[in-house]
This record gives C-alpha cells, sequence and structure tokens, in this order.
C-alpha cells in the first residue's frame, strides 16, 4: 500500500506505474483516492476548529455568568448545542471516509522497482542467467509420477479418495527424499545465519490483507468456516503477520529467518488441477526465507536471498535459470521479482521451482510494522524467498537424477539426510 501523501503529491507517477503494470481498469481509482483523502482532511481540519472552539466558549460563557449575561450565556449556549451536533455528525463520518479511502488505497499497486522490465504477463519475463549445463540423456524420460511410481512412492487414486484431486501420498523412500530435501534447506540457511522458526499454520484476516493483494487472496486462500482463520498459502504469511502493529529496535536489523510450514492454496483460475501430477496441487510444503531489513539494505538483500536458491539447486546438481518478472508478472505489492527455475530433461526446458519478491514498505504499511532509528521511525522493508517447494523440488530432482537403468543417485550434499544412500532403487524399472 502506498503513502497517500505521494499519490496525492505524484499522482502522474501511480498512473504511469498503473499503465506500467497494464491495470488500466485501476488508474480512476488515483483520482478517487485523492478525493476521499482531501475529504477526509477536511473534515478533521472542520472537526479540529469545533473543538478548539468549545473549549475556548466554555470559558467565555463562564466569563458571561460571572458578568450576570445571562442572555449572552443562553445565545452562546444555543450555538455550542448546534456545534456539538455538528461534530457528532463529522466524528461519526470520519471513520466511514477513512475506510472507503483505505479500500481504494489497498487495490492502488505498488511502485515497481525502475529496473524492471515492462511486459504484459510471464511470457514477457527476461531470462537473466543460466547455471549449471541442462542435460538430455539418450533415453526417455518418464512423466514424473511414474517415475515415483516405480519406487511405489506416491499414491494419487487414494489421495483422491480421501481428499480429491490436488493431493497425494508420499510413501517410502520418495517420502523420505521429500523430508530430506526440507530437512537440507532447513540446514542450508541456518548455515547461512537465518533463525529456523515454525510458524502458526493459520492466520486472521488482518494479518491476509496486511501481507497479499485481495486478487491473490481471492485466488489462494481457503477460509476456515465461522471462524476468523484461514490456511497459509506460504509461511511468509504468518512469519511477516508475527511483526503487525510492532515497533523493531534499528539494532536488530536485519531479520533473517528462515520458515518451514506446510502450505494450502485453492489454485483458482490455475487451468485445473492435474489428476496425475504433482506440479501444481492443494497442500504442499515448503521451507522460506524471510528478511526484514532497513529500506536501503533492501535490494542487496533481493540478490542474496535469490543466490541462496541457485546455490542451494547446484549443490543437489540441478540445472537452474533466473528470470527477472516483467511489471505485468508482478503481485501489487511486489516492487521486484526474479523466479528460478530448474531444467526439466523431460520437457527439455525450465519451470518454476521458487521465487524470490522485494516488497519494499508496503506490506509493513499495511501492518503498521515500525522501526526505531536514530533518526526516528520508518517503515522497515520485507523480502520473501523460496528456498525449497517440494513437490516440485522432487520433480526436478528425479528427472535430473534418473539413471538409464531406473535408478536414482543422491548427490553427496544429501546423502546424510538420506541414511547415507547413494542411489535410490526402484521396485520395477520405468525405464521403456
Amino acid at each position: 500500500m502506498l503513502d497517500i501523501k505521494f499519490v496525492r503529491e505524484n499522482p502522474d507517477i501511480v498512473k504511469q506505474n498503473i499503465k506500467n503494470k497494464f491495470q488500466d481498469r485501476k488508474l480512476p481509482l488515483v483520482d478517487e483516492a485523492i478525493e476521499l483523502d482531501k475529504k477526509s482532511r477536511e473534515i478533521k481540519t472542520e472537526a479540529d476548529n469545533l473543538r478548539s472552539k468549545r473549549n475556548k466558549v466554555s470559558k467565555q460563557i463562564g466569563e458571561l455568568m460571572k458578568a450576570g449575561d445571562k442572555e449572552g450565556a443562553a445565545k452562546i449556549k444555543e450555538e455550542m448545542a448546534r456545534d456539538a451536533a455538528r461534530l457528532k455528525e463529522l466524528e461519526a463520518e470520519q471513520p466511514v471516509v477513512d475506510e472507503q479511502l483505505k479500500k481504494v488505497m489497498m487495490v492502488i499497486p505498488n511502485i515497481i522497482d525502475a529496473s524492471v522490465p515492462i511486459g504484459k504477463d510471464d511470457s514477457e519475463n527476461v531470462e537473466i542467467k543460466r547455471y549449471g549445463e541442462p542435460v538430455v540423456p539418450d533415453f526417455e524420460i518418464p512423466y514424473h509420477t511414474d517415475i515415483m511410481e516405480s519406487f511405489a512412492g506416491i499414491d494419487l487414486e487414494s489421495a483422491r479418495r480421501v481428499a480429491g484431486n490436488g493431493f497425494y501420498y508420499l510413501i517410502g523412500d520418495i517420502a523420505r527424499l521429500h523430508s530430506a530435501v526440507t530437512a537440507y534447506a532447513r540446514d542450508f540457511m541456518i548455515n547461512k545465519g537465518f533463525t529456523y522458526v515454525i510458524p502458526p499454520f493459520m492466520i486472521r484476516s488482518d494479518v491476509v490483507t496486511g501481507v497479499m493483494s485481495f486478487d491473490e487472496m481471492d485466488s489462494m486462500m481457503y477460509k476456515i468456516e465461522g471462524e476468523d482463520l484461514y490456511l497459509i498459502g506460504t509461511s511468509e504469511h504468518s512469519m511477516i503477520g508475527r511483526f503487525i502493529d510492532q515497533m523493531i529496535d534499528e539494532p536488530t536489523l536485519p531479520l533473517t529467518l528462515t520458515s518451514y510450514s506446510p502450505c494450502f492454496r485453492k489454485e483458482k483460475g490455475a487451468h485445473g488441477i492435474e489428476e496425475r501430477g504433482v506440479y501444481r496441487i492443494h497442500q504442499f510444503e515448503k521451507q522460506e526465507m524471510i528478511v526484514i531489513c532497513k529500506p536501503e539494505e533492501s535490494m542487496d538483500w533481493f540478490n542474496k536471498l535469490w543466490s541462496y536458491t541457485v546455490e542451494l539447486f547446484r549443490s543437489l546438481e540441478i540445472p537452474v535459470r533466473t528470470l527477472e518478472c516483467c511489471s505485468g508478472d508482478l503481485a501489487d505489492l511486489k516492487v521486484k521479482s526474479l523466479d528460478v527455475e530448474a531444467w526439466s530433461p523431460r520437457q527439455k526446458k525450465y519451470f518454476e521451482v521458487g521465487s524470490c519478491s522485494n516488497l519494499g514498505d508496503a506490506q509493513a504499511r499495511r501492518l503498521k510494522i515500525r522501526a526505531r532509528g536514530e533518526n526516528g521511525n520508518y517503515l522497515p522493508h520485507t523480502l520473501n524467498n523460496t528456498v525449497v517447494a517440494p513437490p516440485r523440488m522432487l520433480i526436478a530432482f528425479l528427472e535430473n537424477h534418473l539413471q538409464a537403468d531406473g535408478t536414482v543417485t543422491v548427490p553427496k550434499a544429501l546423502q546424510p539426510y538420506m541414511g547415507g544412500k547413494e542411489v535410490l532403487v526402484p521396485t520395477k524399472s520405468c525405464i521403456k
């Protein structure tokens, strides 16, 4: 959410930013916000003047009564009664106007960084760099669930009976691999100096609206019936929400945190949920990294965060590339975002496995998170990035480590988390 003062003083910049995001339908909101802000300030000024007048007139009535001028005092009392009625009207109107203004302001997108490429959607994202050599083996890579089934490692049919499409049972070595990857990611981030956290998996509505846009909320979040609680779509939600209405002492910044959680997503508008695959699902687990820092440090942290994901995937011998997200692919709160994509030997292309985002002070403003510095209080910046998110990581892992005989090699970095296993042996081969 932008500062209303910034919108008031820079309407053309705000409107151009909306155009750059190809959201022209939101252009009228800028003028609407300015008008509501003007009305709010006028109400406040009039109310303050009436309160100030009331204090002065109260003394004047006392003086008139002392002087025996009851008639003069009565006239002033009549005037005070009219002013009191007007003040009551203003005090009732003020929160209504302020709430209207807040709703409009929460829909106006954040100002994107000048380095963000302008484009309509993810098809216009820009490749930055590739890490590792993508390899296409001389045998056909099966679909990822076929690989998992060769290890008796997945049961989608039972999951559909229990919960419907978009869920799965992981079993045996595949389940162990899933846990090994998240444990390795946890320790990887702890070794980078991040503090490990397990957060609440449900959050209240004021936290939801503080960490994401209304469009994201509608397409992602599951609401708990009859309660003011939502299942988290990512641990970033509850991790940032932890600091709602808090004042953070500047010497403690940056706060560098890594969190584990299950994630729950409706995936509304995601072209359906695959019956066979586990690429886009309703429930998964994720290791996340979160930073709260001084504004002047946020871009340095942005570059550190995505580089950690690249480093982790390369340590597991998985080729990746980075993509700069264009303006039209940025969620409304984001200032800048970069995707990490892993190589898929089966598809012979890269696919998204993580996303790094700098949200500037948008979440801090919405959640009233402040930092106390030597030169006064200010809004810190918040950033988040995916460390790993199985099962997408499992897809990349299995495809890149599958051998011609159907076995899957385990990289040295992951072997301690797999009981020392160097190779996973299937119960039946999936290679044709």
